[in-house]
């Protein structure tokens, strides 16, 4: 295997190709990694790695002239995030023949805003259900695929389903914030039970309370609870001289005792 050196790249073969772009060809030289470009000084629109031993799409410095990158028969399987802040102006990117495994594998390049033709055939990814539809999606000025033209109808087919996709994880998410928590049906009603609510015989006994409060932080005390319509706690009451309501049954086994003593 040999390094991409800055001698490496001034030695490298460099013309006007059949388009009128300015390109450097690193054929062929079995590559393992992209480095060194800075050394091309920004002169290159194409730059062909054809034939090399890539493993990932990294290591570009700033190339803002950089238009293509021919790429195919290398063994790359990841593209490295953040590649818009090094090569803005990229237009065609042919991986043909790498090793893509998953759709989400190219979820990097949307970061890529120009890009208008890019090549994924003889990956695995290129035999993924909705593999075509996938990358019309994630590239939304992309203008052929796999060297076929991208049609309208193709367009909204990718818009339709990644639109429901996209839809479905929301109601998913939603549906997720209403968590099950055993027992807390129990919890609520046990949380209800600890804070009676006042019928017009407690709130007026609460008034006649407040009358007779020795304190302001009492009254300040009796005043909000009768607004929010609660009864104190039976120890709250024993604290403040008050006995609580007697229940029901307790008022039949005492029918003479149903005043609420201050």
């Amino acid at each position: 295997m040999g390094r991409l050196t800055p001698e490496v790249i001034e030695a490298a073969a460099q013309y006007l190709n059949p388009v009128g772009q300015y390109e450097l060809s690193l054929r062929d030289l079995k590559i393992p990694v992209i480095e060194n470009l800075g050394a091309t000084l920004n002169q290159f629109d194409t730059i062909d790695f054809t034939n090399n031993d890539l493993r990932k799409l990294d290591g570009f410095p700033f190339l803002p002239k950089l238009k293509t990158l021919y790429l195919a028969n290398n063994r790359i399987a990841r593209i490295a995030d953040n590649l818009q802040e090094y090569i803005p102006n990229l237009d065609t990117l042919m991986l043909n023949n790498n090793t893509l495994q998953e759709l989400s594998d190219i979820d990097q390049l949307s970061t890529i805003p120009k890009l208008a033709h890019v090549s994924f055939a003889r990956n695995p990814i290129a035999m993924l259900k909705d593999y075509r539809l996938y990358v019309i999606h994630l590239l939304p000025n992309l203008r052929t695929l796999d060297y076929n033209r991208i049609t309208q109808k193709e367009r909204e087919a990718a818009s339709k389903l990644y639109k429901t996709k996209s839809g479905d994880k929301a109601n998913k998410k939603k549906k997720g914030t209403n968590t099950f928590v055993p027992g807390g049906d129990l919890i609520k009603q046990q949380q209800q039970q600890q804070t009676p609510r006042m019928t017009k015989k407690d709130a007026d006994t609460i008034k006649k309370a407040i009358l007779e409060a020795k304190s302001f932080e009492e009254v300040e005390r009796l005043n909000a609870l009768l607004q929010a319509g609660q009864m104190p706690n039976s120890n709250e009451q024993h604290q403040n001289g008050h006995k609580p309501n007697n229940t029901p049954m307790e008022q039949e086994q005492h029918p003479g005792n149903n005043m609420m003593e201050i």
